[in-house]
This record gives structure tokens, C-alpha cells and sequence, in this order.
């Protein structure tokens, strides 16, 4: 923590300072915390992080932890609540005054409706560029909003955020002037998607052939697209270091809720031979071992801390699983690609809970799917 401190302090004059290298310090002590065991303290840290990214604000930080010296929060945060409620509840007389004078017949249901549906398009107020100061509020954006966001969820292209990807589309009348020239919007959706994992496919794919890449280079291009890994998949888990001593690569969550967890090994750069010829056939070389007994030491790790890691997380571990990418065909431009995927295939049929792949079998198969879905 001392060098957190240090840190926010050695702006110029002792002002704060943040920016990446706090958030990196940050989470080296949310790291050490969670190497020995103090659950507690690295939500704490967490908390720290969050609001240094702008995930929390800055009231709601400081009212959490009562930072003040009084223990007691700032008079200026309640008069501003309470002028702000103020403002609220004189535009909800003035907003229902109007309601009723266009519609003398409403009733209080229809009074109630009125201000949900306003409150559900606050979400989207806009300050034109032409009316400088003002606001306004959109009329129906919200239920446009919501019919784009089943119709996401309805698809077969997973979208993390469906809700944030709507309101991004509504928002945008390039895009609405798109969705409006088709019936329901979902041909152009579902394209649009698939041209973005396309572009992020072939990212990835640059990376991968890199003689000079790391496997920390190869985990940034891979961030945030856990669909290239196969459907069976719903999502990342927020945390990596979830058994003190090992942080994995990237935790992925299946549809039945277990762990599966991803080791990321070198591609184009890895350290000595992906394959080695033994007897008649190519087997498996030591890197691939090793990788292997990483993956399944982290496995035994998951299975000790299970009943934690349920309470903790919310993660079962009991069906955890792992992949471990390693190597490039290329590697080997003696031996056919072909007889480097099936010795690796013939090595995972000895295995019960861990799978290897190459890199380029991983984008490949991840190409084909985007075939299959349509054209990108």
C-alpha cells in the first residue's frame, strides 16, 4: 500500500495523482491481499479500483467508507440531494400539469403511466448542439430501446450488454435510419456483429503470428472475446486470482455455471519444440506438458477452495475445466499441420478435465462458426 500511497501523492506541488499506474499499483496489493487469504481486503481494494476506472462515484465512494474526519457526511453532498429533488419534484407538477391539460379524461392510471415512460426515456436526454444549455428528453426512445434489446437477446450472436448495445443504437440516427429500412432489424444486428468479430479475428490473428508476441500480448487481443472459444460458453468471470498462489488467464463461465479456465502459452515465440518425433509417431513435447500440469495444478487448487469459492464468487468449481493454447503449426514446417492437430487430439483423449489446441486451430475453428452464421 506504501507504494499506492506514494503514488497518489507525487503529483506536481503533492497533489493526487491516479491514472493507469495507480490502478496497476492498486491491484498488485489486490493481488498480494488475495495471495494470503484476506477475502475482505480485496474487496476493499476492489472498491478502490472501481472508482479509480469511474464505475463508482465519488459520493457514493466516499459515503461507503465515511472518509471524512467527523465520520459524518459533507452538509454540501445533502444540499445538493436535496436541491436536486427540489428541481425533480418541481418538474414532475409542471410535467403533470401539462399531461392533464391535453388529456382532461385521464385517469390516475394514466397519469402514472404518463411519468414511467418519461423516467424510462430520461435514460437517453440529449443537449442539442443547437440549443446550447438545454436538454431534452426523447419521446418513445426507451420502448424503441427495449424492443432492440429482445431482439438482440433473442439471436444467436452473444452481446454482453445487451441493454447498453440498445440504447448505443438508438442514440445513433445512422443506425436508427439502418434498423428503419428493415423489418425487424435483426439481419442488419446480427452483420454488424459478426463484421466486428470478423475485425477482432483478424486482430487476434495478427497477434498470434508474431514471432515477437507474449503470451500477455496474446491475452490482450483476446480480452473481452470469450465467443471465440465455442458457444457452450455465457461469459468471463470478473475475477482471475481465485486461489491464493495462481491467477488465471482468462476464466470462462458454461452454461451449466461451472469454471472453465484458459492457459495462454506462447504462439510464434515458444520456447523449444511444440512436437517431438518419438519412435514411429510425433507426440507431444515438454512444453505441452508443462502447460498441462500448470492447467491441472490449478484445477486441484479450484477443487480444494470449492465450498469458498461458491460462497466468495458464486463460481462451481466442482466441473471445472481447462484449455490450454500453446504453439503454431508453423513452428514445425517439416511436419504436416495436419499430423500436429491429431497428436495433439490423441494426447486429449488421454485427458479427463484438461484440452490442448494450438492457436491457429482455435482461429480457425473460430473463423468457420462465423461462416456458419452468415456472411461478415
Amino acid at each position: 500500500m506504501q507504494a499506492v500511497f506514494t503514488h497518489m501523492h507525487s503529483g506536481r506541488g503533492g497533489k493526487r495523482r491516479g491514472g493507469r499506474e495507480l490502478i496497476r499499483l492498486l491491484e498488485e496489493v489486490r493481488g498480494t491481499a488475495a495471495g494470503v487469504g484476506e477475502w475482505q481486503v480485496v474487496r476493499l481494494v476492489q472498491d478502490a479500483i472501481e472508482y479509480a476506472e469511474g464505475r463508482i462515484l465519488r459520493y457514493d465512494f466516499d459515503d461507503r467508507y465515511r472518509l471524512f474526519g467527523d465520520g459524518r457526511r459533507r452538509e454540501s453532498h445533502t444540499g445538493f440531494l436535496g436541491s436536486t429533488m427540489k428541481a425533480m419534484h418541481q418538474w414532475l407538477v409542471d410535467s403533470g400539469r401539462e399531461f392533464l391539460a391535453g388529456h382532461p379524461e385521464a385517469g390516475i392510471r394514466e397519469f402514472l403511466e404518463h411519468f414511467r415512460a418519461q423516467g424510462e426515456d430520461a435514460l437517453f436526454l440529449q443537449a442539442p448542439d443547437d440549443r446550447p444549455g438545454r436538454y431534452v428528453i426523447p419521446r418513445g426512445r426507451a420502448e424503441i430501446t427495449l424492443w432492440l434489446e429482445r431482439i438482440i437477446r433473442s439471436g444467436r450472436i452473444d452481446i454482453a450488454d445487451p441493454a447498453a448495445e440498445a440504447r448505443k443504437i438508438v442514440t445513433s440516427p445512422e443506425a436508427m435510419a439502418l434498423l428503419a429500412a428493415d423489418d425487424q432489424g435483426r439481419i442488419l444486428l446480427q452483420a454488424a456483429e459478426l463484421r466486428r468479430r470478423a475485425a477482432r479475428l483478424k486482430e487476434l490473428r495478427t497477434v498470434v503470428e508474431d514471432g515477437k508476441a507474449t503470451e500477455a500480448d496474446v491475452q490482450r487481443a483476446l480480452d473481452g472475446q470469450y465467443w471465440i472459444f465455442g458457444g457452450r460458453f455465457v461469459g468471463e468471470a470478473a475475477q482471475r486470482r481465485l486461489v491464493p498462489g495462481d491467477e488465471v488467464d482468462i476464466p470462462l463461465i458454461r452454461g451449466d455455471g461451472a469454471l472453465h479456465i484458459v492457459e495462454l502459452k506462447r504462439a510464434m515465440s515458444l520456447k523449444g519444440p511444440l512436437v517431438k518425433r518419438h519412435r514411429n509417431a510425433w507426440v507431444p513435447a515438454a512444453q505441452v506438458h508443462e502447460a498441462v500440469g500448470q492447467a491441472v495444478n490449478y484445477l486441484t487448487g479450484l477443487d480444494e477452495n470449492r465450498e469458498r469459492l461458491r460462497a466468495d464468487f458464486g463460481i462451481e468449481t466442482r466441473r471445472a475445466s481447462a484449455l490450454v493454447l500453446v504453439g503454431h503449426p508453423v513452428l514445425h514446417p517439416e511436419v504436416p499441420e495436419a499430423e500436429i492437430n491429431e497428436a495433439l487430439r490423441t494426447f486429449n483423449s488421454h485427458l479427463t478435465r484438461v484440452e490442448v489446441l494450438t492457436y491457429k486451430e482455435l482461429l480457425d475453428n473460430a473463423e468457420r462458426s462465423l461462416a456458419d452464421d452468415g456472411p461478415v
